[in-house]
């Protein structure tokens, strides 16, 4: 089992293994806001620009620490379908709704009025600090296909192999430091961490800040 001292270890660890796309035609997208510390280190490595896909999780409306489904910017949905069909249809809009206007509100925040970087025939390399259900990174890939890049590739400190089957079919290619059984997956990303603190708006905003867009 892999373990990192904090996110700044692991987005060294996975630059590391990107050095392949040095020089190339890259732009580095983050989840925020833990994705952020661990791209920045990757887009430093590879001297890319680093930019946002901001995903929001929609709770269950009985069990709202339970996430059914996760979407971004563009409205689009990724969450189990039997799931979604039992949910009532106009709540789960207005779910969508808030939670759109969430990811907005935030972007305007983190990036300051900046202007999004097209990823039209660029390579997209998206990042997190780690997956656990991998339905916010999901909805990532989905609203980075809108974008027609030329290839997506996903990379991540830990994910379990399950959820990195599943990454592979919808993604490019996935770069992962460590990949355990289901069985054997922590169940938390943040035990994978010596040091896994909540990251703040302005920390996010500070990282930007010192990264060309």
């Amino acid at each position: 089992m892999r373990h990192f001292k904090n996110r700044i270890e692991a987005g060294l660890l996975l630059a590391r293994k990107l050095n392949k796309y040095k020089g190339k035609n890259v732009v580095v997208y983050a989840l925020p806001r833990g994705g952020v510390a661990v791209a920045a280190e990757i887009a430093n490595y590879l001297n890319a620009p680093l930019d946002l896909i901001i995903t929001r999780k929609i709770g269950h409306p009985y069990q709202p620490e339970y996430a059914i489904a996760a979407t971004a910017e563009n409205g689009h949905i990724v969450g189990e379908s039997d799931v979604l069909a039992s949910i009532d249809s106009e709540w789960l809009k207005k779910a969508v709704q808030q939670q759109r206007f969430e990811a907005k509100r935030r972007r305007e925040k983190y990036l300051q009025g900046r202007k999004e970087i097209s990823v039209k025939d660029k390579i997209a390399i998206l990042v997190d600090d780690g997956v656990a259900t991998g339905l916010t990174i999901r909805a990532g890939i989905t609203e980075l296909k809108h974008g027609h890049p030329e290839k997506i590739v996903i990379a991540v400190p830990v994910v379990s192999q399950s959820i990195a089957n599943i990454l592979k079919k919808e993604s490019d290619e996935l770069i992962a430091l460590d990949i355990p059984a289901d069985g054997e997956f922590l169940g938390a990303v943040g035990a994978y961490y010596d040091e896994f603190p909540s990251v703040k708006d302005e920390q996010v905003i500070a990282i930007l800040n010192t990264l060309t867009l």
